[in-house]
């Protein structure tokens, strides 16, 4: 069996890189996971912690920063009918099952949750 799967990697028929690369962009991009879930998926699939500290590295904090955002903007109006400790409460959650770190959920809900910004911080139209 060795041998064979030795001739397949020989071939490029196995190349844990690459689909280590793809798995990460498709979740990432599909399901909108974070770094640790994305670690944690590729971990049970057996791939090397060399390679998937490769392909995680790929997901930069902005790239995790928008996908934070993404999901809570999804969620957050289905949340209307509960009060903002409840809504802060579960979109935390949220974001912690999909991978993302505790400082990172806590700052994108609250920065979501604060409304819209004026980058400029002109309040005129």
């Amino acid at each position: 069996m060795t041998q064979l799967l030795d001739r397949f990697t020989e071939l490029g028929l196995v190349d844990d890189e690459a689909y280590a690369r793809a798995w990460v962009r498709s979740r990432h991009a599909g399901r909108g996971l974070g770094r640790r879930a994305l670690r944690h998926e590729l971990l049970t699939r057996g791939v090397d912690r060399d390679v998937i500290d490769e392909a995680v590295a790929e997901v930069t904090s902005d790239d995790e920063d928008a996908a934070a955002r993404a999901l809570v903007r999804a969620r957050l109006g289905g949340l209307a009918r509960f009060d903002r400790t409840t809504q802060r409460r579960r979109l935390i959650a949220l974001l912690a099952r999909r991978g993302y770190s505790s400082a990172v959920a806590a700052r994108v809900v609250a920065q979501e949750m604060a409304g819209p910004q004026d980058p400029g911080g002109d309040l005129s139209p």
